[in-house]
């Protein structure tokens, strides 16, 4: 026996109904409007003039830089890069009291029994 033919010849009647027919509103303003959370509270003037004040990760515009003159000098070449006072860029850099903590052999075989050393 083929079940899927059995199964096609059957008329499928969805399980939730819907009350009253479906009426679509004759009046639906699309006009555009600024985001409630906006913190202008108005639309920009054109898209382009949108795109010169956006940042995206770096400028969106055109102007700031040459095309392909991005990648066209190595990283050295940049010059050094040295953190902030107070900025670290690794943790093992940090003052002694915020750096990892050792592990512990009871920690490490609970983890490995995922836990069930702890009960035994």
């Amino acid at each position: 026996m083929h079940a899927t033919a059995a199964l096609r010849s059957v008329s499928r009647t969805p399980l939730i109904r819907f009350l009253g027919r479906r009426s679509v509103p004759q009046a639906i303003d699309h006009t555009p409007r600024p985001h409630p959370a906006s913190p202008t509270g108005a639309l920009p003037d054109s898209f382009a003039a949108y795109r010169v004040k956006a940042q995206q990760h770096g400028p969106l515009s055109r102007g700031s830089f040459v095309q392909g003159s991005i990648g066209r000098s190595s990283g050295s070449a940049l010059g050094p890069v040295q953190p902030k006072q107070g900025e670290y860029f690794d943790r093992a850099e940090l003052p002694p009291r915020f750096q990892r903590l050792p592990w512990s052999q009871a920690e490490i075989e609970a983890i490995e029994t995922g836990g069930a050393s702890l009960l035994a």
